[in-house]
């Protein structure tokens, strides 16, 4: 520091700053001083009283050295001589104080130093004069007949610093003038070649300029007597403006010729643009995750506003993304002011004079400016004009701010349609449109990606002989192939690392480890479970992972990573992250999930799941503070426990699988979420017996059979329920034994078992020996539905009010919701038809309030029963079709064979008997397809009284057949079916 400016005052705080400049130690002022006390004494030591010394000044230091004493200083100042020498001729002169100069040079200037702001800057400064004193020694070679001498020098000299335009067109002079043509030419192709790779430009006017000349025999050269010369003003303007008064400047990239969708993105921009053009310069960020599409879209929305802005078109790759080094804001601007036409020699080495240039070149221009792949704010602010006049574009994969921009267009993948038309682009419309069903599934598989789909359809491209569907079902064996697909060097996993690599080693882990995640979103306390992190550490490395758009925030503490991101994440893991550390993750995550789930299904079950389940102390109790309890959180976290069931069954966490699945059923229940139960207890069975837990295998057992039970496989149910039983009465767990014949009832029920279903129930009741004296007896509601359909309807009445009074005494909404439900449907059946209308819907609003949507399409199916007992028919077909809808939606079978059969009396009342008899025929083929004899009888029935008229033989074969159903089972219904037989048989007696 002192060196380099001789005989000036360096103050102490400059010198703490070049030290420490990431920050100085507390001991920082009092090191300083230390050090140039010791400094002060070793030059003394050295040279003695009349040697060079280091005097203090206040708060400053002084070198006091004769400036002929230092080599930087002698170098300048032979450099300046030698210019003025060649000013006035004495060019032999001139040649040996520069030969002088250069001779100082002994390597870098302070090599092997670590160097701080300041002295970067001076080292950079000192290696561009270095440069200009080699190209002006080679232009005096050149003038004085010695180009072999030149030639050498330039070649040195372009080893070190390949992108200098000057030192090529000297290069390719003095070759021509050796008389070495094709070595000059071969010399013009080469730059041309790096200018166009590193930074995206053509040559200049002077090398143009020499190969016209060396093509056409020509010896003439451009001037060399004085380097520094400038154009006249009429000169600069020619060839600056060149975009203006010549040829159009046009350094866009090649547009695709089949630019597919993103169509609302285009009109914002081009909107946004016509806005505010007038008054300033309108700067459009477009960001997204690697292979997004954003710069294709950059490249097309520039060639659009080119029409508006004809004067030019600049582009230049930042490289914010890369492997090598992202291009400085100084570098920039000289690419960018090149493209406009301005000389080399013109550009300033200062940065704030490039800006300065910049801004004067544009303010007569209508431009649009294309800065592709940036990597900072800080990399493009000095680039942004400060006038009308210019539009710039920007692209980056991570979020910029502060650039007093608009928000930036965040490009989401593309949608289905998009996609197929990109992939039909790229692989053929006619493949595409003879499998359209394996080119939607091959645009899933790819994430609906654009760079993924593009890759996909090239690969297709060149292989004829493949059929979509071929690629899809490459495809859906995993996206590693996917990843890894290459055309012409590009692929996704390399798309991808240029965003992974530049994160910090803390947020790299963490987004190996998100992989252990199966599902698709997920939130702070679950990534911070899963880093063993605290929440304020994971809460700064999502940021990170979201500004290289790694990770997606799509609601406010919710994240998500794209399926793709996801396997390049795994693919990570696997290499960087032992196998323990992984086990570890997902054990972590195990834990959190189940202790959350547990808090949630208390508010659910009054304690039932957490005493079934019997876990230990959670291991991140900070993290639980976080989460929501209840329905909401279920709702919100559903995917991610099924996919997590799967996950731990997968990694062999029996324990974790059996009592994850445990916890979500209620709510699965509740919500008619019948195939998530189907698909986690299933796991969950498999689970319990690899642990060899009998216990638990019953508790699988039966869950499992409870949504077999709700979508009409009956006959596992009861398979499931009986081992259930079994299991209970070996290890003699009575509560659960007491809870699983509960259930039987409702088995054998809707299998026509009547008598059987209220003999359990009854005996179940009346043992108090299985229920805790605070829990509400399950087999309640179960007995109350058989004795319904056995229609002892005050019988039932007493139950479900039994039933409503425990619920209401707990508290407990499901089951009042329930019992309400279940004493409409009897009123309805007693023909009270007003009071079960205010019932049922009292039941349907509080489901409404509480989110409980557990056989609600039972109670609107009753509702319409009702409202047909007053006659209003409109209404209760409405009725019926919203119950219809709803079974449908929540595969509950024998519900839809109730609600075809209830459609079908009341069109049969409206008169409508194609449609009646379409529903009976259809809750015909249902309930016999799920075994339910009550709704096949129902339905035989009501086929028998609309064919009568017609066909009485079919009439008559109907209803013996639903006769020898409602016979076995015992149910009112046989007495009306027996009265309709007697008549048509012409028997007088009426059966009883």
């Amino acid at each position: 520091m002192l060196t380099t400016e001789p005989e000036h005052l360096v103050t102490v705080d400059e010198l703490v700053d070049e030290l420490w400049p990431d920050g100085p130690p507390r001991s920082a002022v009092p090191n300083v001083r230390t050090y140039a006390a010791n400094l002060r004494r070793a030059f003394q030591a050295a040279a003695g009283s009349e040697g060079a010394l280091v005097v203090r000044q206040g708060n400053a230091y002084r070198l006091q050295l004769r400036a002929c004493q230092l080599d930087l200083i002698q170098f300048t100042a032979d450099c300046a001589q030698a210019r003025t020498l060649i000013n006035r001729g004495s060019l032999e002169h001139a040649e040996k104080l520069l030969n002088r100069a250069l001779g100082r040079w002994q390597g870098r200037m302070l090599a092997g130093l670590p160097l701080g702001p300041v002295l970067a800057g001076r080292v950079a400064a000192a290696e561009e004069q270095r440069c200009d004193a080699v190209e002006l020694l080679a232009r005096l070679w050149i003038g004085l007949g010695r180009p072999e001498r030149a030639v050498f020098a330039l070649r040195d000299l372009l080893a070190r610093e390949p992108l200098r335009e000057s030192a090529h067109a000297l290069l390719v002079e003095a070759l021509h003038r050796h008389g070495d043509r094709s070595g000059a030419l071969s010399a013009y192709a080469s730059a041309r070649q790096i200018l166009a790779r590193h930074l995206g430009v053509e040559p200049g006017t002077e090398l143009r300029m020499l190969r016209k000349a060396i093509l056409a025999g020509s010896t003439a050269g451009t001037s060399v007597m004085n380097p520094h010369a400038r154009l006249e003003p009429e000169e600069r303007s020619s060839v600056s403006e060149g975009g203006r008064r010549g040829e159009q400047v046009d350094r866009l990239p090649r547009a695709v010729p089949d630019f597919i969708g993103r169509t609302d993105v285009i009109d914002r921009l081009l909107l946004e643009t016509g806005q505010i053009e007038d008054r300033s310069s309108a700067v459009h960020l477009i960001d997204g995750m690697a292979g997004s599409g954003k710069t294709t879209l950059a490249v097309h929305l520039a060639r659009l506003l080119a029409v508006r802005y004809p004067d030019a078109q600049l582009f230049i790759d930042l490289g914010g993304h890369g492997k090598e080094t992202p291009v400085e804001s100084a570098a920039a601007l000289a690419v960018l002011l090149r493209q406009l036409g301005v000389p080399g020699g013109r550009i300033p080495v200062d940065l704030d004079d490039r800006i300065d240039l910049w801004r004067r070149e544009l303010a007569s221009r209508r431009v649009v400016v294309l800065l592709d792949n940036a990597a900072s704010t800080e990399q493009v602010r000095p680039i942004l004009p400060v006038a009308a006049g210019a539009v710039v574009i920007v692209t980056s994969r991570r979020r910029l701010a502060g650039l007093d921009a608009r928000p930036p267009e965040s490009l989401p993948p593309m949608t289905e349609e998009e996609g197929i038309a990109l992939l039909a682009s790229a692989a053929g419309g006619p493949r595409v449109l003879a499998e359209r069903a394996a080119a939607a599934a091959v645009v899933r598989y790819c994430g609906r990606l654009p760079l993924a789909i593009r890759l996909a359809g090239a690969r297709l491209a060149h292989r004829p002989a493949w059929r979509l569907s071929d690629l899809a079902r490459l495809l859906a064996d995993g996206t590693g192939g996917l990843l890894r697909m290459t055309v012409e060097e590009r692929n996704l996993a390399g798309a991808f690392a240029t965003s992974y690599e530049p994160t910090s080693p803390s947020a790299k882990q963490m987004f190996r480890l998100l992989s252990v995640h199966p599902g698709r979103e997920f939130t702070l306390p679950l990534a911070a479970a899963i880093s063993d992190e605290s929440l304020v550490r994971t809460a700064e490395a999502l940021d990170e992972l979201i500004d290289g758009h790694l990770v997606e925030e799509v609601a406010r503490g919710r994240y998500r990573m794209h399926d793709l991101i996801r396997h390049y994440a795994a693919e990570l893991s696997m290499e960087c992250d032992t196998p323990k550390r992984r086990e570890m993750a997902l054990a972590h995550l195990l834990d959190f999930i189940l202790h959350a789930s547990l808090s949630a299904a208390d508010v659910l079950e009054d304690g039932l799941a957490r005493a079934q389940v019997s876990m230990g102390e959670p291991r991140r109790p900070d993290l639980l503070t976080v989460s929501r309890r209840g329905i909401e959180w279920f709702e919100e976290e559903r995917s991610t426990i099924v996919a997590l069931v799967g996950r731990a069954h997968q990694a062999g966490f029996h324990n974790q699988t059996w009592r994850l699945t445990r916890t979500i059923w209620r709510f699965c229940y509740m919500r008619a979420y019948f195939d998530d139960i189907i698909h986690t207890h299933r796991l969950g069975l498999a689970a319990a017996r690899s642990a060899d837990d009998p216990a638990a295998t019953a508790l699988m057992c039966n869950y499992l059979a409870s949504a077999y039970v709700r979508t009409g496989n009956y006959r596992d149910a009861l398979e499931l329920l009986t081992t259930a039983v079994a299991i209970s009465e070996r290890e003699r767990d009575r509560p659960n034994l007491f809870r699983f014949r509960a259930n039987l009832v409702v088995v054998y029920w809707l299998r026509g078992d009547l008598e059987a279903a209220v003999a359990v129930g009854i005996a179940s009741i009346r043992d108090p020996r299985g229920y805790r004296p605070d829990e509400i007896p399950a087999n309640l509601p179960n007995l109350g539905l058989a004795l319904t359909t056995l229609g002892r309807y005050e019988d039932a009445l007493h139950v479900h009010r039994l039933h409503l009074y425990w619920a209401r005494a707990h508290g407990n909404y499901f089951h009042i919701t329930n019992a309400l439900g279940h004493i409409g449907s009897v009123k309805a059946r007693m023909g009270k038809h007003a009071a079960a209308i205010r019932i049922l819907r009292a039941s349907l609003m509080l489901r409404d309030r509480t989110g409980h949507r557990y056989a609600e399409a039972e109670v609107q199916n009753d509702l319409g029963v009702a409202l047909r007992g007053l006659g209003r028919l409109s209404a209760s077909v409405r009725q019926h079709e919203l119950a219809l809808r709803l079974a449908l939606e929540s595969g509950e079978r024998h519900v839809q064979a109730a609600a075809l059969n209830e459609l079908g009396s009341t069109l049969d009342l409206l008169g409508d008997t194609d449609g009646s008899t379409e529903k009976f025929s259809a809750a015909l083929a249902l309930a016999t397809r799920i075994s339910h004899p009550y709704e096949q009888g129902r339905a035989l029935a009501g086929l028998a009284g609309l064919a009568v008229a017609q066909d009485v033989d079919a009439a008559k074969r109907y209803w013996e057949r639903a006769s020898a159903i409602f016979q076995r089972m015992g149910v009112p219904e046989r007495f009306e079916v027996e009265r309709r037989l007697a008549e048509i048989a012409g028997d007088p007696a009426q059966p009883r």
